[in-house]
């Protein structure tokens, strides 16, 4: 289990570090507020920063992270594929440590320690 979290936080903390950068050199990081975005873009601007608190999150509530990451990209793939966007794989790399979270959580909470 202790593999399972600090890959988890690794990942994430991974994951931060490299895509806050480019997050916030798109421009205009604020969802809707750019008239030229498509549909797509304004709810990967949307979904990311949910990403990016539960990969943070994860840290200390592994089960309400993991069920915000996966959340937050299954909902952006939703509207993917409903936009027929030309959605990027590496917007699925976050969904790595949710699911490690989900399964840390859960393996915690069997163990009768709840976390959230």
């Amino acid at each position: 289990m202790k593999t399972i979290k600090w890959s988890a936080r690794i990942l994430s903390l991974c994951i931060l570090v490299f895509a806050l950068p480019f997050y916030f050199g798109y421009g205009n990081p604020l969802p809707f507020a750019n008239s030229s975005y498509s549909l797509w873009e304004n709810v990967a601007l949307s979904m990311m920063p949910l990403v990016f608190i539960g990969l943070a999150l994860g840290w200390k509530y592994p089960k309400v992270a993991g069920w915000l990451i996966v959340g937050a990209i299954a909902i952006g793939f939703i509207v993917g594929l409903l936009t027929e966007a030309n959605f990027s794989v590496n917007l699925a790399v976050p969904i790595i440590p949710g699911i490690l979270y989900l399964v840390d959580g859960y393996k915690r909470q069997e163990k009768g320690n709840p976390q959230i």
